[in-house]
C-alpha cells in the first residue's frame, strides 16, 4: 500500500479546544528545589531588567594565561601547545 508522506496528517488531537490544551500544560508556578538551570533561585520571569545595573569585575590577563587564536578562549599556560605567526594555540586546538 502506497503512503503519501507529503499529505497533511490529521489526528483527533487537532479537534481539541484551546482550553483543553491549556489544562494539559503544567503550571509554571510550581518550582522545585532541584532546579539545575536556576541554582541561585533567581526569579527569571519576563520582567524588564533593562534598568538594572550589574557590577562586573573584569580582570586583566594574568601572567599564567594566554588567549588561543583558534578558539579565542583564555587558557592556562599549561594548555599551551605552540606559537604560530598569528599567536598562541592551545593543546585542544592543536590536536
Amino acid at each position: 500500500m502506497a503512503t503519501d508522506y507529503d499529505a497533511p496528517r490529521k489526528t483527533d488531537d487537532e479537534n481539541e479546544s484551546i482550553e483543553a490544551l491549556k489544562e494539559r500544560v503544567p503550571s509554571k508556578s510550581v518550582a522545585t528545589d532541584d532546579d539545575a538551570d536556576n541554582p541561585g533561585s533567581f526569579d527569571l520571569s519576563a520582567a524588564d531588567l533593562a534598568d538594572v545595573e550589574l557590577d562586573v569585575v573584569v580582570l586583566p590577563p594574568q601572567e599564567h594565561e594566554f588567549t588561543c587564536v583558534n578558539c579565542f578562549l583564555v587558557k592556562d599556560r599549561l594548555q599551551f601547545d605552540h606559537e604560530t605567526k598569528l599567536g598562541p594555540i592551545c593543546a585542544e586546538c592543536a590536536s
